[in-house]
């Protein structure tokens, strides 16, 4: 009987040694190709390869990612870097440790026949805009522009636009925000041609700013065993965002199986992907500091009214965790 009692124990001892560690990932929006990557590692096992246990919790409307992780709610969350920053500035000590998002999807869509052809355009109109830390860029891009955003004939109304295309479709605003991969679409399938649209790709105004980068609390950087959590988890997510620009259709699907709610289309969540992949090509997750500090200028040039009023320095970012997963 001892012998059995003490097998016993070396089986449990053991089991407990293995058990995966638990990690919750907090998305910027609801369930779809935008995430992919993600869902692609817990599907093929990446992150039980990394002995990982992950939760993937969707975002929605009335969910900020950065107060998520304020709360305790995520151990890492996908946040934009000007919402990241600007919570930085006010007090949440949120660090940048992987950035698989290399370029920016983020578009202002306009009607031609609402008169918009060129920014000038922009004065006397409504324009739809996201809040929940969307709106940081749109704000930092008028400030250059040298256009008010409190209406009247040398300003703009801001709309703030809820997480559909209708204020365009329905001549609430003779522009709505979109992204390359998703709203834009929406415009399309909605009846509008492209050539009855012209868009401003923030990167062609040379306000782009950083997107969908993970995100933790700084605390969580001076804990060694949490730190290997997220070396494992980095590496897990890599993988899974690079299986899922190689094989687009396929990671669609998956996406597909994870939306809890039955909301996407195959057809929508396919060209979605083909979209994402596009963004994610030429990141290995690893923050590139020249676009970390294209991004800085770009929110610090919003003249009396800039998204932060100083440069947030290095801690705002690290590579301790990228350089361990990806060498």
């Amino acid at each position: 009987m001892k012998k059995l009692m003490t097998a016993a124990a070396i089986a449990a001892l053991g089991t407990a040694a293995q058990a995966a560690d638990d990690l919750t990932l907090q998305l910027k929006w609801v369930t779809q190709a935008q995430f992919a990557g993600y869902y692609v590692a817990l599907d093929k096992g990446f992150y039980e390869e990394e002995n990982l246990n992950v939760t993937i919790n969707p975002g929605g409307p009335d969910i900020a990612p950065t107060q998520v992780l304020a709360g305790g709610g995520a151990d890492v969350t996908v946040e934009w870097m000007p919402a990241a920053l600007a919570a930085r500035e006010k007090g949440l000590p949120m660090v940048n440790i992987a950035q698989p998002f290399k370029s920016s999807g983020m578009m202002l869509t306009c009607r031609k026949d609402a008169g918009v052809a060129t920014t000038d355009d922009f004065k006397g109109k409504t324009l739809g805009v996201w809040f929940f830390g969307n709106e940081f860029p749109f704000l930092s891009w008028m400030s250059q522009l040298g256009i008010g955003t409190d209406g009247g004939d040398d300003g703009v109304t801001v709309l703030k636009q809820g997480f559909n295309v209708d204020p365009i479709l329905q001549g609430q605003a003779a522009c709505v925000s979109t992204m390359t991969y998703n709203e834009y679409w929406q415009v399309i399938d909605a009846g509008l041609t492209p050539d009855d649209l012209v868009v401003f790709k923030y990167e062609d105004q040379g306000v782009a700013t950083l997107e969908d980068g993970l995100y933790v609390l700084e605390d969580k950087l001076s804990d060694p065993a949490e730190v290997d959590k997220l070396v494992r988890f980095v590496r897990a997510s890599m993988k899974g965002w690079k299986y899922a620009e190689e094989n687009p259709d396929e990671a669609a699907e998956i996406v597909l199986e994870n939306d809890a709610t039955g909301a996407q289309t195959e057809k929508h969540q396919k060209r979605m992907m083909g979209e994402i992949a596009k963004l994610t090509a030429g990141s290995n997750g690893a923050l590139d500091p020249a676009d970390f500090e294209r991004t800085v200028a770009s929110l610090l040039a919003g003249g009396s009214d800039p998204v932060i009023t100083a440069h947030p320095g290095e801690g705002a970012w690290t590579h301790a965790i990228t350089d361990a997963a990806l060498n």
